[in-house]
């Protein structure tokens, strides 16, 4: 008579040489718990199929890897606010949904003088930081006051000989039946040297993207002992949408009819 344990093993067996599949949206199949599903790609001389995913800062090897697989159906997702594309070689469609795990991704970074602007635009500075911050980045840079330019040896003189200066005026008057009086204070910073009202700093946001020339107007601030200054991007938010359409732009010329893309971010899910 057979016991519990040799009854369940002969069941055990059978669903295993049954594999038995069920009507599932999912494809799954019935095998015994005591069963186990192997994976046996890795001792095959190959892999069952490929799949990876790049990840590189440089437009032009991404731009590279992408038309050197060309893969039919190949999607790719920009989004213009992170400076980042994400290609899918492998995702399908809705009759014929892929893995989706065969990537492409691109992540720009800002070139150093970028940075720099990114850094500076709005920021307090002494007259020393932003004086020698303009003798580091002098290639750069051009000065203008008005519509007249000006020499960058001279705008960079004229930001370390800032002064600021007080003056008081007071008024006193009396009728016959009454009197006053006022004072006004006036606080003014004042140059040696005829001060830029703005400088112009033409550089490469990002790799791959083209030369754009970012206007910074000065302003100098008196409510302390010392002056300060600030340099305020003009145009900052339209330029920033510019660069961000222009990295789509490159990225739809570069690649062609090699990848359908969509502005956006895609998750697959599980």
């Amino acid at each position: 008579m057979l016991n519990k344990d040799a009854l369940q093993l002969i069941l055990d067996q059978a669903l295993a040489a049954s594999g038995k599949e069920l009507g599932t949206d999912t494809p799954v199949a019935l095998v015994p718990q005591s069963t186990q599903v192997v994976n046996l790609e890795e001792y095959m001389p190959g892999r069952s199929r490929f799949r990876g995913a790049l990840s590189t800062a440089s437009l032009e090897d991404f731009c590279g890897y992408v038309l050197q697989r060309e893969v039919a159906g190949t999607q790719g997702y920009v989004d213009q606010d992170a400076m980042s594309c994400k290609v899918f070689f492998n995702l399908g469609d809705l009759d014929h949904p892929g893995h989706a795990d065969d990537t492409a991704n691109l992540k720009l970074k800002p070139t150093a003088a970028y940075k720099t602007l990114l850094a500076i635009a709005g920021s307090t500075l002494t007259q020393k930081d932003l004086a020698e911050w303009m003798e580091d980045w002098a290639q750069f840079l051009t000065a203008t006051d008005g519509e007249a330019s000006m020499g960058l040896v001279q705008a960079i003189a004229a930001v370390r000989n800032i002064t600021i200066k007080a003056a008081s005026e007071r008024t006193h008057q009396e009728g016959n039946f009454n009197a006053s009086r006022s004072a006004m204070d006036r606080i003014e910073a004042e140059s040696q040297d005829k001060l830029p009202d703005a400088l112009h700093f033409a550089l490469v946001p990002y790799e791959g993207l083209g030369q754009r020339t970012f206007t910074l107007r000065l302003s100098i601030l008196t409510g302390g002992d010392k002056p300060a200054l600030k340099a305020r991007w003009a145009g900052e938010e339209i330029q920033r949408e510019e660069i961000a359409q222009e990295f789509k732009r490159v990225l739809s010329d570069k690649l062609g009819e090699s990848a359908t893309l969509y502005l956006g971010s895609f998750n697959p899910g599980n």
